[in-house]
């Protein structure tokens, strides 16, 4: 009876028929498996199948497309010909990249079976409860979202500590900072299944104890476990896949350039996957490339600012220039009309002598005659004269 009455009371309030039909069918045929399974194994191969389902294939399918056709995938990387898994848009593929690829997929069954062995340990030697909480009644919407708040804030905290100082600190094991440092930091750029490999002992100390812990120490339903799990490999997959996807970059683009940057400083920053400690701390990794183009950036700015601000003042300037052409032509037609009337003036005296000599019948008397040219006899002959040159 128990079991039947743990049905959530959401299911009234929801407005479609068939969402409500979906979620009784989902709830019937949990509490079926609750009752016929072992609640350990339902964890693993739970786990397992969202691994699987949300990481593995996704990551595969992203890994053979860089591999298979990578003149295609260099266009939609972020760092383009860098950010394949050769290194090269016609690089071959080498042993070295199956290597990535194999031992990636080899920590995942290793985080699968440090699961089990967690929950033998607590069950058969310590005689505690199980690390999740299966059971039938299904968790409450508020119940989901406040484990998976403190799930996640959980792992934010503890990939940080884990991270800086269990592998890029002076106070860390050499050997465990060693091997982080010749496996992971030996990539060039995250490419697929980057997200899971690193030495077997780093990876789960950076990986699987910040993941699994804090779900067993709050001992969260084993279906918001699952929840957590498909979020954190969607997370890995599109972050560490090195695309520039969308909507996934639109979600996901801050932790993907932030683990992008992680590699490419070669482990001097951006120690937590989201950086809320980063930025507290103080730990953001800044690459000089973005500086440079931050640089350029507000150097564009400046010369557009003083491009417009000459734009703007030869405006101005021309603005002046016409408006003083156009005074001056306006003076110029004023002046126009005083020559006219001036010249007028100057004019009518000269018409009155000469219809006053015309009235009189006199002509104007010429005051000099003009000289001829000299010709060969030596002679000036002018128009009107000539007189004989006197040596």
């Amino acid at each position: 009876m128990d079991a039947i009455f743990a049905l959530p009371l959401a299911i009234s309030t929801l407005s479609s028929f068939g969402a409500s039909v979906n979620l009784i069918a989902f709830y019937v045929i949990w509490a079926t498996l609750v009752f016929s399974s072992n609640p350990v194994r339902i964890e693993l191969v739970g786990t397992a199948a969202v691994r699987l389902l949300f990481y593995v294939f996704p990551s595969l399918l992203f890994f053979l497309f860089d591999i298979l056709i990578p003149s295609l995938a260099v266009v939609l990387k972020a760092h383009g010909e860098k950010g394949l898994p050769g290194g090269k848009k016609r690089g071959r593929i080498r042993l070295k990249e199956i290597k990535v690829a194999g031992w990636a997929l080899l920590n995942i069954v290793l985080s699968i079976a440090a699961q089990a062995g967690i929950e033998y340990f607590r069950i058969r030697v310590l005689g505690w409860r199980r690390a999740l909480r299966v059971q039938v009644k299904l968790p409450m919407p508020w119940e989901i979202v406040t484990d998976l708040a403190r799930v996640l804030l959980s792992r934010e905290v503890l990939s940080y500590i884990l991270h800086r100082f269990g592998c890029h600190s002076r106070r860390s094991i050499p050997f465990i900072a060693s091997s982080h440092q010749t496996w992971y930091h030996a990539l060039h750029a995250p490419f697929p299944l980057t997200a899971h490999y690193d030495h077997p002992i780093a990876y789960l100390l950076t990986r699987f104890v910040p993941t699994y812990f804090p779900a067993m120490f709050f001992r969260i339903h084993l279906l918001t476990f699952f929840l957590y799990l498909a979020l954190i490999s969607i997370e890995e997959t599109f972050a560490y896949s090195g695309y520039v996807l969308r909507p996934a970059s639109f979600f996901l683009g801050g932790v993907a350039r932030r683990a992008d940057r992680h590699v490419l400083c070669q482990g001097k920053g951006n120690f937590g996957p989201w950086g809320l400690l980063d930025r507290i701390c103080g730990s953001n990794a800044v690459m000089e490339e973005e500086d440079e183009e931050k640089d350029k950036e507000r150097e564009k700015d400046t010369v557009k600012g003083n491009e417009k601000e000459k734009s703007t003042e030869i405006i101005g300037q021309e603005n002046n220039i016409t408006n003083h052409h156009n005074n001056e032509g306006e003076n110029d037609e004023v002046i126009e009309i005083d020559i006219d009337e001036i010249a007028k003036m100057i004019e009518a005296p000269k018409r009155r002598s000469r219809t006053s000599s015309r009235k009189s019948g006199t002509t104007p008397v010429k005051r000099r005659l003009k000289r001829g040219r000299r010709s060969h006899d030596g002679y000036d002959h002018g128009d009107y004269n000539w007189r004989p040159r006197h040596d």
